[in-house]
């Protein structure tokens, strides 16, 4: 038995984002983030870091694709440097905001100013 049923979970997101979140608007922004890693991956990190890929590629939800940040991070990090790879998975994390439980949001670091 699941604890918070799924359209419980979807009215809360819609109140939220001041609209209805359906399942399939949640399928569509997650499929989006999943191909913008790939995206910023592309060809050179799919061959280099194949286990990379296949984690972001396989990922069941959005959170799968959350806690795989960290490994698109390193990857991007090795290719184009910390500074553009920063940029570069903030801009990915702005687009979790709504589909995950608050626990999960990303926290301010006193890394960056």
């Amino acid at each position: 038995m699941r604890w918070i049923k799924p359209d419980l979970k979807s009215s809360l997101l819609g109140l939220l984002h001041g609209g209805e979140v359906t399942p399939s608007s949640l399928e569509k922004r997650t499929e989006s983030i999943r191909q913008l890693m790939l995206n910023e991956l592309g060809e050179f990190g799919e061959k280099h870091y194949p286990k990379i890929a296949l984690r972001v590629r396989y990922a069941q939800d959005a959170q799968g694709l959350w806690y795989a940040r960290g490994d698109v991070m390193a990857v991007l990090s090795a290719m184009q440097g910390e500074t553009i790879a920063r940029q570069k998975v903030s801009g990915i994390t702005k687009m979790f905001d709504g589909l995950l439980p608050g626990s999960l949001g990303s926290r301010r670091s006193s890394l960056t100013s």
